[in-house]
This record gives C-alpha cells, structure tokens and sequence, in this order.
C-alpha cells in the first residue's frame, strides 16, 4: 500500500510532517484530476514490476484551489509519491535533500545506530499525464542528469511518476 497519508507522520527522515502534508495533498490533486479514486492501483516497472493500492488524503475545493497550477501540483506530489515508492521498491529512506547542482534530488539510505547511511541518490520528476514515450524520454534525461554526481560513486536512482494512469517509473544507473 503506498498511503500518501503517511507522509504526514514525520516518520521519514527528510519529510517533515508539514511538507509532507504538502506533498501528499499535491499528489491527491494530481491523481483526482485524472479521475482516480482512492484504492487505485499504481503500477511500478522498470527496476522492478509491482502493483500497490495508493491512499492520499481527502482532496477539498480548497485543496484544488490551492494546486490550481497543476505543473507545481505535479512536481511536489511527485516527490509524495517516490518517497514511499522508494522505500516499498528500493529499500530505501529519503534521508535528506539533496543540493542544487549534484545531479539528483536526494540521498537514500538506510537509518542505523550510527545514523543515516548515505547508500545512493534519488532524482524524482513528475508528469500528470503521457505516454509511454514520454515516460521513457523523461527517464532517461532525469538519468543524464545525474552524469553531474558521477565521481561520487554512489548508485542513482530515478523515479518518475505518471499519474495519468498511476504509474511509477523506477531505474538506476
């Protein structure tokens, strides 16, 4: 189950309980403004195929006035919608944001008792409604993109989200 609710629980390492709200709600917009209802399948290929039941919160007039531009909806519920992506499909936690110019958009890992073990990045892109071409296009430039963090060494992951069906698109590099 990927349940965008969860994101507002502050049990995710770089997501606070507020932009959580935040995102998952922009998300929820984003998947009713293609006609989905809650308990929706969304599809996962690419790195793994898989189907999980997605939940987001109660979407209102006042929460679609909110994300009237449906670009900015989509970019951050996104972002809702790979971080449980990721760790339903990778493993992995969003453990903080990552900064401008590495390539990708955040470090992923795991949460020990030493702390947080950066293990790869993650680069999230969202389109609210296209084809599988355009899917595979936007793939691989958010790939390229990640050429910048190259000398890291670390493994690159990027989640793309279609909401137009659902679909979670998920390589790595």
């Amino acid at each position: 189950m990927i349940d965008l609710n969860i994101l507002c629980n502050g049990d995710i390492p770089a997501i606070s309980p507020s932009v959580g709200a935040f995102i998952a709600e922009a998300g929820g917009v984003c998947l009713e403004h293609n006609g989905h209802q809650r308990g929706k399948t969304l599809s996962v290929r690419g790195y793994r195929h898989n189907q999980h039941t997605i939940s987001w919160p109660l979407i209102t007039g006042q929460s679609r006035a909110a994300w009237n531009d449906l670009e900015q909806a989509t970019e951050y519920g996104a972002v809702a919608v790979a971080v449980l992506v990721a760790k339903a499909e990778i493993g992995y936690e969003i453990l903080r944001q990552s900064r401008k110019g590495t390539g990708f958009d955040y470090w992923i890992g795991s949460a020990s008792d030493e702390g947080f073990v950066e293990k790869a990045g993650l680069e999230i892109s969202g389109i609210l409604n296209g084809d599988d071409r355009t899917i595979k296009a936007r793939v691989k430039e958010k790939l390229n993109q990640t050429d910048q963090s190259d000398q890291s060494q670390l493994e690159m992951y990027v989640i793309v989200v279609e909401f137009g069906r659902p679909l979670a698109e998920v390589q790595t590099k």
